[in-house]
């Protein structure tokens, strides 16, 4: 048998923009932010040993563990995140009075509106900078649509 022959394997370099795969990270609410964020592995050491490799090496190719690894690490935080925010806006939901809830369901709803606009202006932005406009709101947008329908979708 041609060794030649035998299908290769290609190699995936990972650069920075692999980051940017699959939804941002969610946005946390001050107010919130240490509730939420309490006892999550923010990864922030990885990212940490990400940049330094970068400043060492100057390129990508040479940091891939840490690319991989930072990856990884963000991933599972943002899972963990946006399970701990819809848990919180359900809590909070069951324990506010109807009225405040009301409220909040419409600030919700105002929330999403407003970043659906800022999604369609962000269709009109060209290249990279307008990727990343799209990718940042989409995921935003998302994350706000899942928290109402999930924790504020009861009739009034």
């Amino acid at each position: 048998m041609d060794v030649d022959a035998q299908p290769t394997m290609d190699e995936t370099i990972l650069v920075g923009d692999d980051l940017m795969t699959g939804p941002p990270s969610p946005v946390v609410p001050p107010e919130i932010a240490s509730h939420v964020l309490q006892g999550v592995d923010l990864c922030d050491g990885i990212l940490r040993n990400l940049f330094l490799c970068l400043q060492i090496n100057d390129i990508e190719p040479f940091c891939q563990d840490e690319i991989a690894l930072y990856k990884q690490c963000a991933e599972r935080r943002d899972k963990e995140i946006r399970k701990r925010l819809q848990d919180s806006e359900f809590k909070l939901g069951s324990s506010m009075p109807l009225d405040e809830a009301k409220g909040r369901a419409s600030q919700l709803e105002a929330e999403v509106t407003s970043l659906e606009r800022r999604l369609i202006l962000a269709n009109g932005v060209e290249g990279v900078e307008g990727f990343r406009q799209r990718w940042s709101l989409h995921g935003r947008l998302t994350d706000s649509k899942c928290v109402i329908h999930r924790s504020w979708n009861f009739s009034f």
